[in-house]
């Protein structure tokens, strides 16, 4: 059984036994069309939803879908993730990032964080310039800056350390 949470709030236990979708204990039926990878087409109580994968992050088991125009964010935790958690474990898959490093060669156009500044996953660092096209360089993990490496101007090789945290 899956825990399925949709936008931080709604909790739902879904199971799919030979392909019948359980909600809870109640056996749910749907029609469905596959448009494409990212597109299928439901139907249920006669009502028809079209429902669009907009961004999809296997590691973290979280989706961002469109059913009828209205986001919604999906977080998934399988029976593994249940038996981790029950365990104390969940933290293990978690890799603890200390540097992040440049991942190619180029030209540190700007740094947009300062020594100190607490970060969030996906948060803007730098903006590395290679092959005449800018790179975002965004943060890996939530953390603490703990050193800046270079400064607005530096020339980078490829692996060279840019930014510690703490």
């Amino acid at each position: 059984m899956n825990q399925v949470k949709v936008n931080g709030n709604f909790n739902y236990d879904i199971s799919i036994n030979n392909k019948e979708i359980i909600v809870g204990n109640e056996a749910i039926d749907i029609d469905q069309i596959k448009v494409n990878d990212y597109v299928t087409h439901l139907l249920h109580n006669n009502k028809s939803y079209t429902v669009e994968v907009i961004a999809l992050n296997k590691e973290e088991k979280e989706a961002t879908v469109k059913v009828n125009n209205n986001i919604y964010q999906v977080a998934v935790k399988d029976q593994y993730d249940q038996l981790l958690k029950q365990l104390g474990l969940e933290n293990l898959t978690s890799n603890k990032v200390s540097q992040i490093k440049a991942p190619m060669p180029g030209l540190v156009l700007n740094v947009l964080v300062q020594a100190g500044e607490e970060v969030k996953k996906g948060d803007s660092l730098l903006v590395l310039e290679a092959m005449k096209m800018e790179n975002m360089i965004k943060s890996p993990t939530d953390g603490v800056i703990k050193k800046i490496e270079v400064k607005q101007g530096d020339k980078v090789e490829k692996n060279e350390l840019l930014i510690s945290f703490s």
